[in-house]
Order: structure tokens, then C-alpha cells, then sequence
């Protein structure tokens, strides 16, 4: 989690900037301590080394590869101990692959529907509409069935 800028202190605005977030991201990341609390100037004024750039730059690469901040929380305490094994990091993101993959083949299941709709869309008229038919009544859906009349896309 290193950059080349050893030693370099940073304002919250370049750290931001640098990592690719908002202002008010590294402030919720502090508060809820996945960054260490900012040392300040003498202006009050928020200050970050390259560390923080580092940490921060891991946090948002596993968001955006959608792992939950718990799971970043531990993968960070796992980054911070280098020598242990990585059986737990493997392990997480396995569950975050079959988190994923349900999530797949939830949206699978809902463009299936969109599509079966479109196509017995007659046009016409609202009352003949089958896509507002459709979401008028969940039990028409073809993926409803097994799921007690809901479905479970999210």
C-alpha cells in the first residue's frame, strides 16, 4: 500500500483528489476509523502522509470492487500484518464472489422478465399494456413462482 511520495504531507483536498474520492469520503473513513485521525497544523487544518494515500487508494479499490467496509476493515487489519497467511483474505473474497454471483444471477433473472414483457408489450393502450399488467401483479412473473409471489431481486 506504499507510493512514491514518502514523506509528503497532503491537505484533505489533494488526498482526496489523489485517490480519487470526495473530501467528505476521507472524513466519513476517518470517523469511522478505516483512516487513522489526520494530524492537524496549526490552522486546525487536516494533514495526511503518503501512508494515508496508500490506505486510502486500497480502500477505494476494494469498494469499488464492492466489498463491504467490514470486509475492508479486515482485509485492511490483514494488509497492516504482512506475514500472516492469507487463508482469511481468500476466504473473504470468496464470499464476496458467491455475493456477486448471486447478485448476477439475480439481475439474469430480472432482465429475463424485462424482456418477456417487452416483447408481449402489444402497444396500444395503457389497459392493454402488458409491462403495466406485468407490475400490477408480481404472481405474472415467471420468476415469481418458488419464491412464495416474490421475487428477490434487490
Amino acid at each position: 500500500m506504499s507510493h512514491n511520495t514518502a514523506n509528503t504531507v497532503f491537505g484533505i483536498g489533494t488526498l482526496a483528489k489523489r485517490a480519487g474520492c470526495q473530501v467528505q469520503t476521507v472524513r466519513y473513513y476517518e470517523k469511522i476509523g478505516l483512516l487513522p485521525p489526520a494530524t492537524r497544523n496549526a490552522g486546525n487544518q487536516r494533514r495526511y502522509d503518503s501512508a494515508t494515500l496508500g490506505r486510502l487508494t486500497f480502500i477505494r479499490h476494494a469498494r469499488d470492487f464492492g466489498f463491504s467496509v467490514e470486509a475492508v476493515r479486515e482485509l485492511l487489519g490483514m494488509a497492516d500484518h504482512p506475514n500472516m497467511p492469507c487463508d482469511h483474505a481468500d476466504a473473504i473474497a470468496k464470499r464476496h464472489l458467491d455475493e456477486v454471483e448471486a447478485r448476477i444471477a439475480r439481475l439474469s433473472a430480472l432482465r429475463d422478465e424485462l424482456k418477456r414483457m417487452v416483447a408481449q408489450c402489444a402497444g396500444g393502450r395503457v389497459d392493454e399494456c402488458r409491462i403495466v399488467e406485468v407490475l400490477s401483479d408480481h404472481q405474472q412473473c415467471l420468476h415469481a413462482a418458488g419464491h412464495g409471489g416474490q421475487q428477490t431481486i434487490r
